[in-house]
C-alpha cells in the first residue's frame, strides 16, 4: 500500500468515533419514541428524565442492529457485555450520566474496506458498543453580549447509538473521509441507521495529531460533531496545519476536545479533552449484563444482506462492469436493487451503469430524491436502453424520451417515441442523400480529412446531425463519411 504523503514533513494520524444513531422504534432504555421533529420535549419519558423510581429496560432491537453491524465487518460478538454509567455533567443530560459501554463492548474489532483512488484500504475498528444519546441545548439569538435564550430539548434523550471507534489508522483527510463514506453506506445497507447527517444521525468525530515520520504518536486533539463528509475534510485539513504550526514555533500542543467553526473554517478548543478516569465509570446497577445466544447470532448472520463491497466485486466479475462503475452501483441498497432490475430486464448491464451515474442521477440530485422515488421505474428504463441498444433511437433522442417519462408524459417507451417523433433515421437511401448534400456543402473540411485531420470528420458528421434534426444513426453516417472521403 503506496504512504500518504506528508504535511509539511509530518505524518498525520487520525482515529474516527462514529456515533449511528439506530433505526429503532423507541429508545435505549424507555417506551418514549425516536421520531425526529416533535415539538421539544414530547418525547422525553419519565426514564429519559431519570425521575425518582424508574428503571431502564433495555431495547432488544438496538442489540439486534449492533449484532448485525458486528456481523457485517466480522467483528466479535461478546456473548457476555457489559453497561457501565458513564458520569460527567451537562444541562442536557438529566441524569448525570449516560448509560453506555467500557470495558466489555457488544462488539469487539472488525474491519471497514473501501476504495481510495485507484487504491483498496481498510480501517481496522476497536469496538462499537451501545449507549444511549443525550439531550440537546438550544441557542437562539445568542449573541456576545448573552443576549438571546437558550433551552434544552430532551427528545432526543435516551435515543439507542452505537459509537464505533477505529484504530488510528488513517493518514490523511481524504482516508478518513472516503472511511467515513463507506461506514455511512454500510450503516444504510444494513437498515440499522437512516443516514440523515443534517439530523444528526450519523456523526463522527474526528481524534487529530501530527508527528515526524518514526517518532512516537503526537497530542492528539478531538474534533467533535462532525455531521459532514465536506466539513469533516476542511476540519481536519484545518487542524493538521495548525498543529504543525504549534510545533513549528516551538510551543506544545494540549489535549483538548474542540469544534469545527464552518463559516470560518477553524477550529477552536471547547474544553481539555478527558481521559477515560475523568467519567468515572462503573457498572450500572439497575441493568444486568447483556448475554448474546449463539442462535440469535446465528439468526441475524443468516438474514443478512449481501454486503455491498461482496456485491460490487459480483457486478465486476459476471456483468463486467470497471470497478468504479460497481462501487458507484452499489452505494446504496436500493440503487443497487434498481441496476439489478434494469440489467435483467434489457441485458445491457453497462449502458444501465451509464444512465444510472449519468441522467438519472444527475435529475436525483437536482430534486433531492432517493432512486426510491424515481419516477422511471427500472423496467421502463431498461426499455429506454433496448431502443437505443436496437438503434430506434439516437443519444439525444434517448435524452428528449427520458425527459419525457421523467415529467410522466408516459411510460410506454415506444408509443412516446412515436409521440414524439424520435425514431432513428437508418434508411441508407436517405443518409446517404444526406451525406451528398453536406460533403457537396462543405470541401474544405473534406480536404482536411484527406490530409490527416481526423477532427474534419467530426465537423461533417454534426452537419448530417443537424441537417436530419439528430435523427440519423450516428454509426451509420460515420461509416457512410469514411467511404465517400476516402475515395
Amino acid at each position: 500500500m503506496k504512504a500518504a504523503p506528508l504535511v509539511r514533513g509530518h505524518e498525520v494520524v487520525i482515529g474516527l468515533e462514529t456515533h449511528v444513531q439506530l433505526h429503532t422504534r423507541s429508545k435505549a432504555f424507555s417506551g418514549a419514541s425516536t421520531e425526529f421533529g416533535a415539538p421539544p420535549n414530547t418525547q422525553a419519558c419519565a426514564v429519559d428524565l431519570a425521575l425518582p423510581g424508574t428503571l431502564p429496560v433495555l431495547n432488544r432491537a438496538a442489540v439486534e442492529c449492533a449484532i448485525r453491524f458486528g456481523l457485517a465487518v466480522g467483528a466479535r460478538i461478546a456473548a457476555q457485555s457489559i453497561f457501565a454509567r458513564k458520569n460527567y455533567f451537562y444541562p442536557d443530560l438529566p441524569k448525570g450520566y449516560q448509560i453506555s459501554q467500557y470495558e466489555t463492548p457488544v462488539v469487539q474489532g472488525g474491519r471497514v474496506p473501501f476504495t481510495l483512488g485507484e487504491q483498496r484500504r481498510v480501517v481496522a475498528l476497536t469496538r462499537a458498543h451501545l449507549e444511549e444519546d443525550a439531550g440537546k441545548s438550544v441557542h437562539e439569538g445568542v449573541g456576545a453580549g448573552g443576549e438571546g435564550l437558550s433551552g434544552i430539548d430532551l427528545n432526543r434523550a435516551g435515543t439507542p447509538l452505537l459509537e464505533i471507534v477505529t484504530e488510528p489508522d488513517m493518514r490523511s483527510s481524504a482516508e478518513a473521509v472516503e472511511y467515513a463514506r463507506a461506514l455511512h453506506t454500510l450503516v444504510m445497507w444494513l437498515g440499522i441507521c437512516d443516514g440523515n447527517m443534517q439530523e444528526g444521525s450519523f456523526r463522527c468525530d474526528a481524534n487529530v495529531s501530527v508527528r515526524k515520520p518514526g517518532a512516537p504518536l503526537g497530542t492528539r486533539r478531538e474534533i467533535k460533531n462532525l455531521n459532514s463528509f465536506r466539513f469533516m475534510q476542511q476540519a481536519i485539513e484545518f487542524e493538521v496545519n495548525w498543529q504543525i504550526d504549534r510545533l513549528e514555533d516551538g510551543l506544545t500542543i494540549e489535549q483538548a476536545t474542540v469544534l469545527f467553526d464552518a463559516d470560518s473554517g477553524e477550529t477552536r478548543a471547547m474544553r481539555s479533552k478527558e481521559d477515560a478516569h475523568d467519567y468515572r465509570y462503573f457498572p450500572d446497577p439497575d441493568l444486568p449484563p447483556l448475554v448474546i445466544e449463539s442462535a440469535w447470532i446465528e439468526r441475524v448472520k443468516a438474514e443478512l444482506p449481501e454486503l455491498p463491497g461482496a456485491m460490487a466485486e459480483r457486478f465486476v466479475r459476471d456483468d463486467g462492469l470497471p470497478a468504479y462503475d460497481a462501487s458507484m452501483m452499489t452505494l446504496s441498497l436500493p440503487f443497487a436493487r434498481y441496476y439489478e432490475a434494469a440489467r435483467d430486464a434489457c441485458g445491457q448491464p453497462k449502458l444501465v451503469a451509464n444512465w444510472l451515474m449519468g441522467e438519472v442521477s444527475k435529475r436525483l440530485n437536482a430534486e433531492a430524491m432517493g432512486i426510491e422515488q424515481a419516477p422511471v421505474a427500472p423496467t421502463v428504463l431498461a426499455a429506454l436502453i433496448r431502443r437505443i441498444a436496437d438503434g430506434t433511437v439516437s443519444s439525444a433522442g434517448a435524452r428528449t424520451l427520458f425527459a419525457a417519462l421523467w415529467s410522466r408524459e408516459g411510460d410506454d417507451v415506444d408509443a412516446l417515441i412515436q409521440a414524439l417523433g424520435l425514431q432513428q433515421m437508418s434508411d441508407s437511401g436517405a443518409l446517404e442523400t444526406l451525406v451528398d448534400q453536406v460533403l457537396a456543402a462543405n470541401p474544405k473540411s473534406v480536404d482536411e480529412y484527406r490530409a490527416g485531420k481526423d477532427k474534419a470528420l467530426n465537423a461533417l458528421v454534426g452537419q448530417v446531425m443537424k441537417a436530419s434534426q439528430g435523427k440519423a444513426n450516428p454509426a451509420q453516417i460515420n461509416e457512410l463519411l469514411r467511404k465517400k472521403v476516402s475515395r
